[in-house]
């Protein structure tokens, strides 16, 4: 039986039926949809999706909308049909890396029908032989090829949406780059159709070609000697981060982000920046974490850039300007972090009120100014005071000693 049928289909909270079909379509088109996709083709008065996707499901007979750029205008022009029957065409399964997901964010679950098909990560699995929750699946397509660089790890299988047909070159060289040429790549073109195809190379022997822009990436991972491999825990090495001196060392790092508490989806601000590693590191452990790097200094804010995309995460926000003033109208954070610039004139207040309840706020003071500052502050509104001081083995002539860095004040404190 059809699932179309309005007359006894759940309300949504705002009273309207379902009035968004969300069709999954493959390369094989017509002839891979089920009955009741067939029906929800047949039965709108508006067909939106891209020109492949309204080729494959040709022949159409109503009103057809390609979608604009960007893509968002379209969901305008579908919000304003609301009422209408409007079928959206999209590739595979729509709520993964797909349209389904964004249309879900404006329109409430109950005033939409989804009928996916096979996700093209669960087609290059069943190509391969691989275990999907095993694989590193990501997508590419819209997004920084250097969303790569942190599921680089050795034996990792990786799962890729390409943006178009010179995605596997480009990943090729950036592999090569990172000490990875040794990796072996697969490349599935347009799966589930006509135009199949399937190539293997190693990334340091890949032969440049005509490759389909409808592509899956499949990545076997190989480690060469040397090779840089973002390690999952924090305190990444400091010669990793391009800097001026402005840069919490690795050390301090560690202890940093552990009293920080990150967690999944949080969104941190690393205030007063430097180089940006706190808030590069928080990004890095975990794929949902998002954060604000602010810094004052020009030269400092290029080089946070190249230090993001360098490390993996492209996506970092950068903020340029000198807080407190830089932080007004920025997203309520769930932690903060003040590196530099704590003692300047209504920063620990600006911050503290900006702080979600529940929120971390930790402060690394290293010069007595700002020591005396959150000592005040530690007064007043509690949490925890540590002084750490590390010391490195370095020569001292023909023979070794101890070399003691600055010590570091830490005040960390939960808004209540």
């Amino acid at each position: 039986m059809c699932a179309l049928s309005t007359n006894s289909a759940p309300l949504s909270r705002s009273g309207t039926p379902p009035w968004l079909w969300i069709v999954g379509i493959g390369e094989d088109g017509r002839a891979g949809l089920s009955a009741d996709a067939l029906a929800a083709i047949a039965g709108a008065s508006l067909i939106v999706g891209g020109e492949r996707h309204l080729s494959l499901a040709a022949p159409l007979s109503v009103e057809t909308m390609t979608w604009s750029n960007p893509i968002s205008d379209t969901y305008a022009q579908i919000l304003a049909r609301r009422g209408d029957r409007v079928c959206v065409l999209a590739t595979g399964d729509p709520f993964h890396f797909g349209v389904g997901a964004e249309l879900a964010k404006l329109i409430p679950a109950n005033e939409l029908i989804c009928f996916p098909q096979p996700s093209a990560f669960s087609l290059a699995a069943a190509r391969l032989g691989w275990s999907l929750p095993d694989c590193a699946c990501i997508s590419l397509h819209g997004r920084a090829l250097e969303r790569l660089i942190p599921v680089l790890q050795p034996g990792v299988r990786v799962l890729a949406l390409s943006w178009d047909g010179t995605t596997p070159e480009q990943a090729a060289a950036l592999l090569c780059a990172r000490g990875f040429g040794s990796s072996r790549l697969t490349v599935l073109e347009a799966m589930g159709g006509p135009r199949e195809r399937r190539l293997e190379m190693l990334a340091n022997r890949i032969v440049p070609g005509p490759i389909d822009p409808l592509n899956v990436l499949a990545i076997e991972v190989v480690a060469d000697p040397g090779a840089r491999i973002v390690t999952l825990s924090p305190g990444l090495r400091d010669d990793w981060f391009e800097n001026d001196g402005q840069l919490t060392k690795a050390d301090m790092r560690a202890i940093t982000l552990a009293a920080l508490a990150p967690q999944a989806g949080s969104l941190l601000w690393d205030v007063g920046a430097g180089a940006g590693s706190v808030a590069i590191e928080w990004m890095l452990l975990h794929p949902q974490n998002r954060a604000i790097a602010v810094e004052s200094r020009a030269d400092r804010v290029e080089r946070i850039g190249r230090n993001a995309r360098h490390l993996g995460v492209p996506d970092l926000t950068i903020v340029t300007g000198k807080a407190p003033l830089a932080l007004s109208g920025l997203p309520q954070p769930d932690a903060i972090f003040i590196g530099g610039g704590a003692s300047g004139d209504g920063v620990l207040d600006a911050c503290w009120s900006a702080l979600k309840s529940g929120g971390t706020l930790v402060v690394n003071a290293v010069t007595f100014d700002t020591e005396r500052m959150i000592l005040d502050r530690y007064q007043r509104d509690g949490g925890t005071l540590k002084r750490i001081a590390l010391s490195r083995l370095e020569p001292v002539g023909s023979v070794q000693g101890w070399r003691p860095a600055m010590p570091v004040t830490q005040w960390v404190v939960v808004k209540p």
